[in-house]
């Protein structure tokens, strides 16, 4: 299978599963994304591969991200995104390019990080509050990232995000620098009564 064709199966059978979760009928979300009611049964039938503006409207009528709609697998707390599985969403003859590494739904503060581990270095973290997210992107060496007892390693040009709830740390155990550039997604502060 290409990677069109797993994009285009992925995309079906996500579509699918929010439209279901959100209880939403084809006719109300053509009527809330926009997208007519025939584009999204072709699109759930895995027929055709919409426009990145379709699936966008898509998405922002479902309360979902991009890369929810399009994600391979959905579901573990820990999910590895190789340079491989990376979406390239456009690009032009002259070199210009977009590439989307990795996402995840969240609401609330977002901080963006650039790291720098040393060989033999680390930093370990305590749980965040319920529903924060973090995503990171490994620009050169090797990252083990540690969750909840459990080592990944990340290697350059890979993607990861997880559930910063459970404890969690960054450790370079190889030989060479490591970078990364991370974000921080945190819930917002719910306020009593509400």
């Amino acid at each position: 299978m290409s990677d069109l064709d797993q994009l285009t199966q992925s995309l079906a059978r996500n579509l699918k599963r929010w439209r279901g979760e959100r209880g939403f009928t084809l006719d109300a979300l053509a009527a809330r994304s926009g997208v007519s009611r025939g584009m999204i049964i072709q699109i759930e039938q895995a027929r055709t591969n919409p426009s990145v503006g379709t699936t966008v409207k898509l998405a922002d009528a479902l309360g979902v991200s991009i890369t929810t709609l399009l994600d391979y697998e959905q579901g573990t707390q820990v999910r590895l995104v190789p340079a491989s599985q990376a979406v390239r969403l456009w690009s032009t003859e002259a070199g210009s390019s977009t590439v989307l590494l990795v996402g995840a739904d969240a609401r609330g503060p977002i901080e963006l990080w650039s790291w720098h581990l040393m060989p033999g270095e680390g930093s370990a973290s305590d749980p965040h509050p319920e529903g924060t997210v973090e995503l990171l992107h490994v620009t050169a060496g090797e990252l083990t990232l540690v969750v909840d007892g459990e080592a990944h390693v990340v290697p350059a040009g890979t993607s990861a995000t997880f559930e910063a709830h459970v404890p969690h740390s960054y450790r370079n155990d190889g030989s060479e620098p490591a970078d990364l550039t991370m974000a921080v997604t945190i819930p917002p502060v719910r306020r009593e009564g509400r």
